[in-house]
């Protein structure tokens, strides 16, 4: 196949290293592992976001698919919110029964450094649970910044000698007392936060590098993630809108882990939506804080597949991967919208002021967008080399892929996209993307989140009506609903040929690819014939209830929410967690918006967030719980 000169130029594809023997014999169970405290890989779970679920069931789902990926404990990021005893005994539970290890990660946004008992004494509460994570037959914590924390006092409070990885950062504090450090910086950036500038560029290894130097001898937990665009506007007290850039980062990533085999490491994260880091499912519980905005219909679960072998691989010392896969798999992701769309008109946050303490908040354009390719990126596992066809939107590229883990990049276009394998003539695998790169902002938005999928393609994976809570809120269309749109994925079909491996549908051509697309970016394509030996029915998922339009404080929770629930339930945003619905049908039109923004009086949890900063932005602000900011 012929193919334009400019095209050819963005085509790269990235080999890895040929299988070598593993460096020296390694330890292959958790306990011998965590003994040695190497190669142990941990994945960043948010209990802050998870307050509605009810039992310890909630939690068997994430831990049975985080088991199988190869993943040894989830770090449970905590706050101080009333139900976090509840739901990390829950999460404990769960662990146990899954053969799951769990840890707290302190999250110092909540947490003082200066209460170094309250750290301590949360640890001693959970010690001796049987899902705890020991490494070096002690008891494991870790955090989210806390700079300054007296670790020595932290251990006298937890009554026990904790392995402490704290979160801490080079130059910031005395390294006398942990036993090493866990370096949050996942993605490329500037060295403030922020996406990397002209003359002001580091490296994820750049980070390694530092932490490394500081560290000496003691164990570096190192991150990876794969991605980073968070869009809050004015409708939350939490505005925040920028990008780090992620496009093939988390291959390259796992690469590089491989390579420099760090003796921890921790995937960032499993479920933090709002930032659009998660690998776990959208379906796995939780409550909106207002990111279904930019994740309603935006799986990542091809990331977590993508992990798997590399994570075999890592704990076996292996530096390369391509031993560790077992069937022909195709991951591929990119951003519903090309980079010069202008959603200006009606975006959340483009011309319209929020409060900015932080820094964080920029108008329009996520901060950073510039560093984001418009870009199709795909990485094949295979077991033996095939011809990889990638179709975007007309644009056709025909790659030739050996064995191994390999990754393409093609530029995106506005259209269906389609990808196939092929042996010998013959299509092994080949499926159409459920999501179209469209020429319509969705639900108005600048949205700069990955869609993730897969070819054979994954489980239907919508958001649960809590997760779609504030969808509506704070949307300049009325176009949009609170309901998943992407559709279930289409049954696949068994071959009936001799050889069950193969279909004998066609390759892509042009002719089948549509150019343009005035549709809002979601659709249902039907599928052609796939290589699996049993046909997937597709999953069914029943409409959410009415609107809620009444509420309290939930069961458990503080009644110093229940002024603030009622409020917020009646006009039909009732975030659970916090609130719990109390009757459901047409929410009633909330007072005219104050001009002012809402946060949570000092010392308060997370579910105040988004309560005091739609209650006070319609002119209800209660002294007892919130203050204007």
């Amino acid at each position: 196949m012929l193919f334009s000169s400019v095209l050819l130029s963005f085509v790269s594809t990235v080999g890895l290293a040929a299988v070598v023997t593993p460096r020296g014999p390694a330890p292959s169970s958790l306990e011998a592992r965590a003994a040695a405290g190497d190669r142990l890989v941990f994945c960043h779970f948010m209990i802050g976001i998870v307050g509605d679920r009810t039992s310890a069931a909630d939690y068997d789902d994430d831990m049975r698919r985080a088991k199988e990926a190869g993943i040894d404990a989830f770090a449970l990021n905590i706050g101080v919110d009333g139900y976090t005893d509840q739901q990390l005994n829950y999460a404990y539970e769960s662990a146990a029964r899954n053969d799951m290890k769990v840890f707290i990660s302190f999250d110092f946004n909540w947490y003082s450094p200066g209460n170094a008992a309250a750290v301590g004494s949360k640890i001693a509460q959970y010690a001796s649970k049987p899902a705890q994570l020991l490494v070096n037959d002690r008891v494991f914590a870790s955090s989210f910044a806390g700079d300054g924390l007296d670790v020595d006092a932290v251990r006298a409070a937890a009554g026990t000698d904790v392995f402490f990885v704290p979160n801490f950062h080079p130059g910031q504090g005395s390294l006398a007392a942990v036993d090493g450090a866990f370096n949050w910086m996942a993605w490329p950036n500037d060295g403030n936060n922020k996406a990397p500038k002209p003359g002001k560029s580091l490296s994820v290894a750049d980070g390694d590098n530092a932490y490394l130097d500081w560290l000496g001898d003691k164990t570096y937990m190192a991150p990876i993630s794969p991605w980073f665009f968070t869009h809050f506007g004015p409708e939350v007290s939490f505005s925040k809108n920028w990008v780090f850039p992620g496009g093939s980062l988390i291959f390259d990533r796992w690469n590089e882990v491989l390579q420099k085999g760090f003796p921890m490491v921790e995937l960032i994260t499993w479920n933090d939506y709002g930032e659009s880091h998660y690998i776990g499912p959208l379906s796995s519980p939780h409550y909106d804080d207002g990111n279904s905005k930019w994740t309603n219909d935006m799986p990542h679960n091809g990331w977590l597949d993508l992990s798997k072998p590399f994570i075999a691989a890592y704990k076996n010392k292996d530096t390369s991967v391509d031993k560790y896969i077992t069937d022909d798999q195709i991951i591929y992701w990119y951003r519903r919208t090309l980079g010069s769309l202008d959603c200006d008109a009606t975006d959340t946050t483009a011309g319209r002021p929020a409060n900015n303490d932080s820094g964080n908040y920029f108008q329009g354009r996520p901060d950073g967008w510039q560093t984001l390719e418009d870009a199709v990126y795909v990485v094949t596992l295979l077991t033996e080399p095939g011809t990889l066809t990638i179709a975007s939107g007309d644009q056709v590229v025909e790659q030739e892929v050996p064995a191994g883990a390999n990754l393409v990049k093609v530029p995106a276009a506005v259209g269906k996209q389609r990808f196939s394998l092929s042996r010998g003539g013959t299509v092994v695998l080949q499926d159409t993307s459920l999501m179209d790169i469209s020429n319509v902002c969705p639900c108005g938005l600048y949205n700069f989140n990955a869609y993730v999928g897969t070819v054979p393609a994954g489980f239907n994976d919508p958001l649960g009506e809590h997760g779609l809570a504030s969808l509506t809120i704070g949307l300049h269309v009325t176009t949009c609903s609170a309901t998943p749109s992407l559709g279930t994925n289409p049954p696949t079909t068994a071959t009936t040929t001799a050889t069950a491996s193969t279909t004998t549908a066609g390759p892509i051509t042009t002719s089948t690819t549509s150019t343009t697309s005035t549709s809002s970016g979601t659709t249902s394509a039907p599928s052609p014939s796939k290589t699996t030996s049993e046909p997937t029915q597709p999953t069914s998922t029943s409409e959410p209830d009415l609107p809620c339009n009444g509420g309290t404080n939930a069961d458990g929770e503080t009644g110093n929410y229940a002024g603030l629930c009622s409020f917020a339930c009646s006009y039909g945003y009732c975030p659970p967690g916090p609130c719990k619905c109390t009757s459901r049908g047409t929410p009633g039109t909330p007072p005219p918006p104050s001009g002012r923004d809402g946060c949570p009086l000092p010392g308060e949890g997370d579910g105040y967030k988004g309560l005091c900063s739609f209650a006070c932005s319609h002119g209800y602000c209660p002294e007892t719980a919130c203050q204007y900011c």
